[in-house]
């Protein structure tokens, strides 16, 4: 049997592997060498999403029932829509301040979600080591540079920030209200696949031709899409959605530092400090939580009542 203290790190340890998985997605679609980001975006979520519905059939059936059917399709609808804002976003103003803004800015919309919708209010060690990551964050991707802001960009990632924390909750909710958390998935990725299908075949897929090419889309698909997908499910089964989206923010963590062993990039020194910040504020999120004496009152009660 396992410890509490294991089973209380299984699922931000499932967390964080799903967002090692998703962090080496930049370094393989660099190294495949596709033009064209948003059509490797869309196969991506295409392969996932079938490879997902296959290997997790008669759960996809049993988390697209009942009263979760239209939450998990509008879900499904915000995880395309996602991918559309923060290709929109990077293109207006540029990969940093869009990444920064997408990524940082959703732990905190799922934060205010969760507190919206469940009266989960985030605790005072969550709010600062979230401040702290993203702080970090921000510090890594920028590195110091002084860089210029298009507005409309801004919203876009902002707007892809929020569509990240919505469809998260909604697949949080679905997996503790007792639907399998690989058919949550599958709905959600599956669903965006089939979405972003037609913006695949109108931006041609004549790419995928080149062997390299289709190797990394299967990698992507099967690994950092579909393996990440479940992993992430299995994570949010028992780590509070607001608190596994911090530990998400370990995906740019990895992104840069497999920019620098195979990509050779460079950071400087405020990149190096950012990362360093990140890593710290993501193990302070990562470890349990502790326990919390009750109050004296209670005890009297028990007692009394036995």
């Amino acid at each position: 049997m396992s410890s509490p203290s294991a089973r209380g790190t299984a699922g931000p340890v499932a967390v964080v592997a799903a967002a090692v998985l998703w962090g080496t997605a930049g370094t393989a679609g660099a190294l495949a060498g596709v033009g064209d980001p948003v059509a490797l975006a869309a196969a991506r979520l295409v392969i996932g999403g079938l490879v997902l519905a296959a290997a997790t059939a008669p759960a996809v059936r049993r988390a697209f029932s009942g009263g979760r059917r239209l939450p998990l399709a509008v879900s499904a609808v915000a995880a395309a829509a996602y991918q559309l804002c923060f290709f929109g976003a990077v293109s207006r103003t540029g990969v940093a301040v869009g990444t920064v803004v997408a990524i940082a800015s959703a732990p905190v919309f799922t934060g205010l979600l969760a507190w919206a919708y469940d009266r989960a209010r985030p605790g005072r060690r969550w709010s600062l080591a979230t401040a702290a990551a993203v702080a970090g964050c921000a510090a890594l991707v920028l590195g110091g540079r002084a860089v210029g802001a298009d507005p409309l960009g801004v919203l876009l990632a902002l707007t892809g920030g929020f569509l990240y924390a919505f469809y998260a909750v909604a697949a949080s909710r679905a997996i503790q209200a007792g639907a399998p958390s690989g058919g949550v998935m599958a709905v959600l990725f599956g669903g965006a696949g089939l979405l972003l299908a037609p913006i695949l075949l109108w931006r041609g897929t004549a790419w995928l031709g080149d062997p390299h090419a289709l190797l990394t889309v299967v990698y992507l698909g099967c690994a950092t899409t579909a393996l990440a997908a479940v992993l992430y499910g299995r994570g949010l089964r028992a780590t509070p959605v607001a608190r596994a989206a911090t530990l998400t923010l370990a995906e740019p963590a990895v992104a840069a530092l497999l920019g620098v062993l195979i990509l050779h990039e460079r950071l400087g020194a405020v990149s190096w400090a950012g990362l360093a910040l990140l890593g710290v504020a993501l193990v302070v999120v990562a470890l349990p939580e502790p326990a919390r004496p009750a109050p004296a009152g209670a005890a009297v009660t028990a007692q009394s009542s036995a």
